[in-house]
């Protein structure tokens, strides 16, 4: 008697959405506290890890849309924490982080650690370690049916 492998139940996208609502709602929870947004939190990290650096390479490395981003950084930009501004020519720009970005961001770093710290004792490490692992290993597969979609 032969069985069959195990098949996966219900759809995955559905349940991402639901883990990720869930795990967003938390660490938004956190960084209201700083006045941010996590979505903001995370711009602001990357711009400044990044920065100075091109909205297409910042949505890329992100693997964000470049419409979304450009959405997402208006609020940034309006509040004096990034500057979008000229780039290497004319037809390019570049976005860079002001000091009070710095600042800000700074703020908002205490919340976020609050918050995982929070969720590492919830799920346990051990399970956030495989969690990550799973994600990273799953978006670098995921990435050649992109390239491949686009050809």
């Amino acid at each position: 008697m032969t069985s069959k492998p195990a098949r996966p139940e219900g759809c995955t996208n559905f349940k991402l959405r639901q883990l990720m609502r869930s795990v967003g709602q938390h660490y938004d929870a956190a960084m209201q506290r700083a006045g941010l947004k996590s979505t903001q939190y995370s711009l602001l990290s990357h711009i400044l890890k990044l920065g100075p650096i091109q909205p297409n390479v910042l949505a890329r490395s992100m693997r964000m849309d470049a419409s979304t981003l450009t959405r997402n950084l208006r609020p940034l930009a309006d509040a004096g924490w990034i500057v979008i501004g000229a780039g290497a020519n004319d037809r390019s720009r570049s976005i860079s982080i002001t000091e009070s970005g710095r600042q800000k961001r700074e703020e908002a770093q205490h919340h976020w650690k609050q918050a995982q710290e929070t969720l590492n004792r919830t799920l346990g490490v051990e399970r956030v370690l495989a969690l990550h692992a799973l994600i990273d290993d799953s978006l670098d597969l995921l990435s050649t049916l992109d390239t491949k979609t686009e050809e």
